[in-house]
Order: structure tokens, then sequence, then C-alpha cells
């Protein structure tokens, strides 16, 4: 990337430098000229970029081996390949109680990787669980919105529950999709339901400090 690089036509172009006018067949010419030496250059530079990826990746898999997803190797020759290539520290994840192989470039496995302070691929589940915390499985940011597989199948079948109850069949390809303004209305409704409800159960004990007040 630091050579210089020298434009095709050069001698034609400085022949042409000192032109006042140039005529429409001259310019085209010339840039067509360069637009190929470009796409010349882009097409050489892809290639030399996947080369050095197939070195990185041989480097990469030479240190890491597996992806942590697949079995674990046997327990013999993982002590083996740390011992061999100075990792012992990395091929299992730092939390005392786990088990797990350590992702690579990192110190934790998949299940306890919020904990590592410095990644940026994953975030927690968001879904709400049982007395108001949170699942937090670490889910990819790409996801959205950031469910684990379990909850978003959960999160699916609430949604489909919402738009049966506003008349519409999300399941059913003949059908459009809902549009967003139906899909609020009903979260609107099933939170003014819950609204009254709580309301009915406020009334009775009003009722009631009011004729104990009374008496």
């Amino acid at each position: 990337m630091g050579e210089s690089i020298t434009i095709d036509g050069m001698d034609q172009d400085s022949a042409l430098s000192k032109s006042e006018f140039l005529s429409r067949q001259e310019v085209l010419r010339r840039r067509s000229r360069r637009v190929k030496q470009l796409a010349r250059l882009y097409k050489a530079h892809y290639w030399n970029l996947m080369e050095e990826l197939k070195r990185k990746h041989k480097e990469y898999y030479w240190l890491y081996g597996k992806s942590p997803f697949k079995e674990d190797e046997k327990k013999s020759s993982e002590e083996n390949d740390g011992n061999k290539l100075g990792l012992r520290s990395q091929l299992k994840c730092q939390i005392s109680d786990c088990k797990e192989k350590a992702m690579a470039l990192t110190r934790f496995c998949h299940k306890h990787i919020l904990n590592d302070s410095k990644q940026m691929l994953y975030r927690g589940c968001n879904f709400p669980i049982k007395s108001g915390q949170i699942c937090k499985k670490p889910v990819l940011r790409s996801i959205n919105p950031p469910h684990c597989p379990v909850h978003a199948q959960a999160a699916e079948k609430y949604l489909s529950r919402a738009l049966k109850r506003a008349g519409l069949n999300f399941s059913s390809p003949n059908k459009l999709a809902p549009k967003l303004h139906i899909v609020v209305a009903e979260y609107v409704r099933q939170i003014q339901t819950k609204r009254r409800a709580a309301q009915r159960k406020a009334v009775p004990k009003i009722k009631i400090e009011e004729k104990m007040s009374e008496s």
C-alpha cells in the first residue's frame, strides 16, 4: 500500500496537459483507462486480503482449535495442547464453578461471556421473568429484540395471542401482516384491562374503610 502507483497512459496525459481544451473522445478515453486500472487495483487488493484472511484463519485455528459450541475434546488431549501452546489458562472458563471451554479471544465461555467487560458482541436478554427479574442470558447485539431463543419463542406466542384477541390471524399467510397501530392498540387495551381489574379490587377496600370511619 505504501508503494507509488503509476497511472496508465501518463505519457499521453502529459502530452495533453498543456492543452487548454480536450475533446469529448479524449476525456472519455482517459477516464475509461483510469477506471479500468482502478478496477484492476481493487481486484488485486481483494485477493491480497483473501490470502491474508486464509493465513490468519490458519493461525487462529492453530492457536484456539475448534469452536467452543462443539463437543469438547478429551481432557487429556486438551491438556497436551495447552502445554504445547502455552494456553492452559485459556482452555476453560475463568468462572470458578464453570467447566465449559472458554470462547476464542476471551477467558469466559458463552454462558459467562457478559463477565468480560471488554467484549462488544453480546448483551443480556431483557425478557422479564418471575418476581420482576430479567433473564440476562447472553445474546448477540444484532438480535432485535434482544431475546434468547427460549424467550423469543415466548414473545412470539404472546404476540400471536394478542393479535388473535384483536381479530387477526398472524399465522395465516393469506392475510396481510398487522399494522403497527393495531398492535399498539391491542397493548393499550391490555394495559387498560389490568388497570380496571386493579381498580375493582381497590373499591371494596375503600368502602370498608368508609364504613369503619362512619361507625
